[in-house]
């Protein structure tokens, strides 16, 4: 017959389906083990030191108890039980009053054991209740030494035990001294392990301190540079590896500062170059204008180009300036958003201005200032009424700008940023600029840690918000 193709779950898709499902079934059980992981290096390092000293004192403590129980409890419970056995035997022996006297105090004398004949008791017909490891090994001795019936009691007094024996004539009750059942070795054994794990702990945890120090520092510091301030007091310490990365952070730096700084004077100094045959392109256009009876269109469409490019020139200047060395200080952003506010009102723009105290950061003041008079500008430019807003969320502060205006489309949100992007293809210097604006903005915010996003504005036109870590 024909298996149908359906039958069975053992094909090749019954396997991969199983196959798959143990591979989920890892995953899930490694994510259910992270959560219970620290998530420091300083916790990791510490489960490293600590789970081995761990394992092996709860080896040690196991063997320890292990062969402690089997051979030193059982030694004493074995001996104080032939101790009885003997006592038991040469009652029986010689039954007199006379011999019973001497039994009973040669055995006071020699095993520090007290014992009693109470004649005509008889125990209980009943098994023995033991608890306790120490109980039941003694009862087992006193069953393979004795063999009779009996009885313990621990409630007697403070560190004895009663052992009662039944015999022919009464009940045998034997006094033990506890340490004749129990030495204290272990508890000894086991504060000895508590304690130095606690000393080990304790130097491990101090070790360990000194050995993190160094990573949060360079953590720090790479921290610091992604936000755009300086990071002057870093010096290499720690362990070979720990300045190996230290080394390679400094190196780092100093290859970002070079580059910021070269592409900086290179900017710089093609703008600056491009504006002297710029200005003997205006002088000659105007003297052609001047000499001729009218202005020729084919002069009017050279000028504007002109015109034009001295627009894009100064953005390169103001992309330059935006990527200068300006020092980092500690800044009182609520000032700085009241004077770009003030800038704005001037320029005809009609703004609202809301602003948390409190708001000091460090900043290049001057970059800020342009970050923010650049989406302030294009506010006024395409809107005429913007709304800002700075305050603390989630660890930075952010500041939104709204506007009224069209907006922009969310599928062009990210190419306004590209340098001399414009929504207006027509390239009109009087409906834009030279479309470095926005590029300016975030090229100041990202030098600061942060970044500016657009969104929509509950106002009806866009959303600018520069978030900026504290």
């Amino acid at each position: 017959m024909t298996a149908t193709a359906g039958s069975g779950g053992a094909g090749p898709g019954g396997a991969a389906n199983s196959g798959g499902a143990l591979r989920r079934d890892r995953r899930v059980r490694g994510l259910w083990v992270k959560r219970f992981l620290p998530r420091t290096l300083f916790g990791r390092s510490l489960l490293i030191i600590v789970t081995p000293v761990i394992l092996a004192q709860a080896v040690a403590t196991w063997i320890f108890y292990d062969r402690h129980w089997d051979t030193v409890t059982n030694r004493l419970a074995f001996a104080v039980a032939g101790d009885i056995a003997t006592v038991v035997a040469q009652l029986e022996h010689d039954p007199s009053e006379e011999g019973r006297n001497w039994v009973l105090a040669t055995t006071a004398r020699t095993t520090d054991l007290i014992v009693t004949l109470e004649p005509g008791q008889i125990l209980p017909d009943e098994p023995p209740v033991l608890r306790g490891l120490l109980q039941r090994t003694l009862g087992k001795a006193l069953d393979e030494r004795v063999a009779r019936p009996f009885a313990i009691n621990t409630s007697v007094a403070h560190e004895w035990y009663e052992i009662r024996v039944q015999m022919a004539g009464g009940v045998l009750s034997v006094m033990s001294p506890e340490r004749r059942l129990f030495t204290p070795t272990s508890y000894i054994f086991i504060l000895w392990m508590v304690g130095s794990a606690v000393v080990l702990f304790a130097v491990a945890i101090l070790f360990m301190r000194n050995q993190i120090r160094p990573i949060k520092r360079l953590a720090a510091a790479a921290d610091a540079l992604g936000k755009g301030r300086d990071v002057t007091n870093f010096k290499m310490e720690g362990a070979t590896e720990v300045r190996q990365a230290a080394s390679a952070f400094l190196v780092m730096r100093e290859r970002i500062q070079r580059q910021i700084t070269q592409r900086t004077e290179m900017l710089a100094g093609v703008s600056h170059d491009l504006r002297t045959p710029l200005t003997r392109m205006k002088l000659a256009l105007d003297m052609i204008g001047t000499m001729s009876e009218g202005c020729d269109p084919e002069i009017e469409e050279l000028m504007a180009d002109v015109a034009e490019m001295e627009a894009m020139i100064e953005g390169y200047l103001a992309f330059a300036r935006g990527e200068g060395t300006e020092a980092v200080q500690p800044t009182d952003l609520s000032r700085l958003l009241n004077e770009v506010a003030s800038g704005a009102r001037r320029e005809g723009t009609e703004v609202t201005l809301t602003v948390e105290s409190g708001l000091t950061l460090p900043l290049r003041p001057n970059a800020m200032r342009r970050c923010v008079a650049n989406l302030l500008a294009n506010a006024g430019r395409h809107a005429g009424t913007a709304w800002v807003r700075a305050e603390r969320r989630n660890g930075a502060i952010e500041i939104e700008i709204d506007d009224d205006g069209p907006g922009i489309p969310a599928a062009a949100r990210e190419d306004v940023f590209k340098p001399f992007f414009r929504m207006d293809r027509s390239r009109n210097l009087a409906t834009g600029g030279s479309g470095l604006g926005l590029t300016i903005a975030r090229d100041v915010a990202r030098s600061h840690g942060g970044d500016i996003t657009l969104d929509d504005s509950p106002y009806g036109g866009l959303r600018a918000v520069i978030r900026l870590p504290l």
